[in-house]
C-alpha cells in the first residue's frame, strides 16, 4: 500500500514524533468551543504558496518613479485607484473587492529552507521543539468536533504539488496529505485487492500494531499507525472521487469554460490551475486546509520578463477565478486565502536585472472568511525599503487569519498547547495582535 515517499514521509516524522511527551499530543479542553464552530460553519483556509520568494514590489506594492519601480506599471484594481497592483494581474485586479494586502509585513529569515519553515508554521526553526504548521492546527481542531468523523476518509490538511508545512509535535495524524498531480488520483489509494481483503488486511494489522503500542517505541509505532491509518481510509472512501477534475461533487461535469478560466485546460493548461480548482472542490467537500504552490519566484536575474511572460498569467487566471467561482458559489464567506511565500526580494534592481532575498518588509495577500476586502494596510516608504506605516510581523498576520476563520487565539479563551517540553504553546503568540483594521 506504501510508496518509497510514505516510507520516507513515515521515517522523517515517526523521529521528530519519538520526541514528544504525552502533554504535547492535546490542546486544553477550552480548545473544543473554537473547533466546534469552525466546523459548524465548515471554516477552510486555503494557502497559496509563492515557492522562491516573489518580488511583492512588482506585484503589490509597486513604486512608480522610484529608481527601484522597475520596468511594470500599477494599476487600479476593483477596490479604486487607492489600491493598485502589476498591470499583469488584470484578472486579480477585478477580485479586489474581495481581496486586501498586507504591505508592510517584516520577518526575519532570508533563508529560503528557515523562511518557508517561518511562512508555515509561525515560528523560526528550534531544533528542540518542532512546531505545528498552520494546516496542522487547523487539522487538529477539525479532528477535535465529533461532527468531524464524518470527514474521517478525507484528510483535513491537503498539500497540493509538495509540502511545506508539518504537524511538530502535534505527530503524524495532523500531518498534510500529499498529493502530487492535482487532477489525478493520489499515489497508492488503490487497493490491489478486492474490499473483503482490504477489510481483513486492515483487522490484521491493527492487531499486530497492538503488540506495540507499549514500551520504549510507543511515539513510532503511532507515528507509524497514523500514517497508515490515513492511507487505509483513502483507499476505503467513498469520496476518492473529489480529487477528479472531470466532475463536480455532485457528479455533475465541470463546465469546461470554468476550468479554462483557472488554467485547468485548453492552452494555458498548467499544475497551478488545476491545484486551484482543486483546492476549491476539497474545502468544499470539508477539508480544513489546502495549501498549492506555484514556484519559481526566485528571480535573481532578468525578472521582469519572467513575470511579465511566465509567473504572473498564470497566477493571474488561477487566484482570480479562484476569488470568483468561491464567491460564486457562496464559500468565500467561509473560507480564507492566504497568497504568501518565503519572503520578499530586495526593491533595489541587481546588475543581473534580477532582485534578491529581501525579509525586512514585503507583501502578502489576505481575503475570505471574516476579512474584510478592498484594504491595502500599512504601508512602506517611497523605495519600498521599509515599513513605514502599521508594521506587521509574521505572528501577527497569524492572529488575522485565525480570526478570520472565527477563531479567537487569545490565551484567555482558547489556545493553549503543550509543547515537547511541557510549555504552555499559543497558535499566534502569548499576546495574538491581529490587524483590526481587516478584521474586527
Amino acid at each position: 500500500m506504501f510508496g518509497t515517499t510514505d516510507r520516507r514521509h513515515f521515517i522523517k516524522h515517526s523521529m521528530a514524533g519519538a520526541a514528544v511527551s504525552l502533554p504535547g499530543l492535546s490542546f486544553l479542553s477550552n480548545l473544543r468551543a473554537s473547533a466546534a464552530e469552525m466546523k459548524k460553519k465548515q471554516k477552510s483556509l486555503i494557502i497559496l504558496w509563492m515557492s522562491g520568494g516573489p518580488a511583492t514590489i512588482d506585484l503589490w506594492d509597486m513604486k512608480p518613479g522610484s529608481p527601484n519601480g522597475g520596468e511594470h506599471k500599477p494599476k487600479p484594481t476593483a477596490a479604486g485607484s487607492q489600491v493598485q497592483i502589476s498591470e499583469h494581474l488584470p484578472k486579480v485586479a477585478s477580485q479586489f473587492n474581495k481581496l486586501s494586502i498586507i504591505r508592510s509585513l517584516s520577518t526575519s529569515e532570508g533563508d529560503h529552507a528557515r523562511g518557508t519553515y517561518l511562512m508555515n508554521h509561525g515560528r523560526s526553526p528550534n531544533p528542540l521543539l518542532p512546531f505545528p504548521s498552520i494546516g496542522s492546527v487547523l487539522s487538529y481542531y477539525q479532528g477535535m468536533d465529533v461532527e468531524a468523523m464524518k470527514n474521517a476518509d478525507l484528510p483535513a490538511f491537503i498539500s497540493v504539488g509538495g509540502t511545506r508545512g508539518d504537524a511538530g509535535f502535534l505527530g503524524m495524524k495532523y500531518a498534510p496529505f500529499t498529493v502530487q498531480n492535482a487532477g489525478q488520483p493520489p499515489e497508492n489509494v488503490s487497493s490491489p485487492v478486492d474490499e473483503g481483503r482490504t477489510a481483513r488486511r486492515a483487522t490484521l494489522f491493527n492487531r499486530l500494531e497492538g503488540g506495540f503500542t507499549s514500551g520504549v517505541n510507543l511515539d513510532a509505532a503511532q507515528a507509524h499507525s497514523e500514517v497508515y491509518q490515513k492511507a487505509l481510509n483513502m483507499v476505503v472512501s467513498s469520496r476518492k472521487d473529489v480529487f477528479n477534475l472531470e466532475k463536480e461533487l455532485n457528479g455533475k461535469a465541470i463546465d469546461p469554460k470554468l476550468k479554462e478560466e483557472y488554467g485547468a485546460t485548453g492552452p494555458g493548461n498548467n499544475g497551478f490551475g488545476r491545484a486551484a480548482l482543486l483546492a476549491r472542490k476539497l474545502v468544499e467537500a470539508g477539508t480544513a486546509c489546502v495549501q498549492i504552490e506555484l514556484g519559481g519566484w526566485d528571480n535573481h536575474q532578468n525578472i521582469f520578463p519572467t513575470l511579465a511572460n511566465q509567473r504572473l498569467p498564470v497566477l493571474d487566471k488561477a487566484m482570480a477565478t479562484l476569488v470568483k467561482d468561491l464567491d460564486q458559489r457562496g464559500k468565500l464567506k467561509d473560507t480564507v486565502i492566504v497568497w504568501m511565500g518565503d519572503f520578499g526580494r530586495t526593491p533595489k534592481i541587481n546588475q543581473n536585472a534580477g532582485r534578491d532575498h529581501y525579509p525586512r518588509v514585503w507583501s502578502v495577500v489576505v481575503g475570505g472568511g471574516n476579512i474584510k476586502g478592498g484594504i491595502a494596510y500599512g504601508a512602506t516608504d517611497k523605495d519600498g525599503t521599509e515599513a513605514v506605516d502599521n508594521k506587521v510581523g509574521i505572528l501577527d498576520l497569524y492572529a488575522t487569519l485565525y480570526k478570520g476563520l472565527g477563531i479567537d487565539p487569545t490565551p484567555e479563551t482558547n489556545a493553549s498547547v503543550r509543547d515537547n517540553l511541557g510549555r504552555p504553546y499559543y497558535i499566534a503568540g502569548d499576546k495574538p495582535n491581529w490587524i483590526k483594521d481587516l478584521v474586527g
